[in-house]
């Protein structure tokens, strides 16, 4: 009897230190990392120039007036339609428009306004000059907002060799920061990044006023159009595994 709890004993004993040892290679092993930052700064050319051409219409009724607009429209974009810009609407409204008799002390309603705006854009500024030398004298075509900026085909690489730059300052830091321990930064965990940019627009010495498009058929471009790059930031938060 004793020999046989003996052997009983024996064989629970050997099956716990088993168990032990199967649940200790089976246990997942805590991956160390470490977390920085890494940033990138660079410069895009502009490589667009845009203007918006705007078709002001004033008529009876809101019908009358939208009608009215979006036919002159639709002429512009027809006649725009081989040439070589990209088009977008950029506005549509229609509204009812007093103004202030001072005889009358009071307002009094003129009729009903539509606007409807289309952004005209190209490569060079020589294609514009073409648009609005095309347009230029139509009633109720006005042109405003002259500017740069960079396109999103010309954005997009410069932001992604931008990326690859932050992520390699993000692994400088994490082995600076491991070497103390004798450690380096081994494969890219995770990544989220953020790309503020500066794509603005600055004033330029071409006269695109829209008297000048309503009144004269003259076409004055005394001078040229210049822009900053577009700068681009982008920012990493980078989590490494620790070798």
């Amino acid at each position: 009897m004793k020999k046989t709890l003996f052997w009983i004993t024996s064989v629970i004993a050997v099956g716990a230190v088993l168990s032990l040892a199967f649940g200790l290679i089976n246990k997942p092993q805590e991956i160390k990392t470490i977390s920085t930052n890494g940033s990138c700064i660079t410069n895009v050319p502009k490589d667009k120039v845009a203007i918006t051409l705007r078709v002001t219409t004033l008529a009876p009724t809101t019908v009358e007036s939208m009608r009215m607009a979006s036919a002159q429209m639709a002429t512009i974009t027809e006649q725009l339609k081989n040439s070589q810009v990209e088009l977008q609407t950029t506005q549509f409204n229609s509204y009812e428009k007093t103004e202030w008799n001072r005889d009358l002390q009071k307002s009094v309603n003129l009729g009903f306004e539509t606007t409807i705006a289309l952004e005209v854009s190209a490569d060079n500024i020589e294609t514009l000059e073409s648009v609005l030398t095309k347009f230029a004298g139509t009633p109720n075509v006005f042109t405003e907002n002259l500017r740069m900026y960079t396109s999103e085909q010309a954005m997009q690489p410069a932001v992604e060799k931008c990326l690859g730059i932050a992520v390699e300052n993000a692994r400088t830091r994490a082995n600076a920061l491991a070497y103390g321990d004798g450690k380096t930064a081994g494969k890219l965990l995770s990544v989220s990044y953020g790309t503020p940019t500066t794509n603005n627009t600055y004033p330029t010495p071409l006269r695109f006023a829209k008297t000048a498009m309503v009144e004269s058929n003259a076409f004055d471009a005394s001078g040229t159009l210049a822009s900053k790059d577009t700068e681009i930031t982008v920012s990493v938060s980078a989590i490494f595994e620790i070798k």
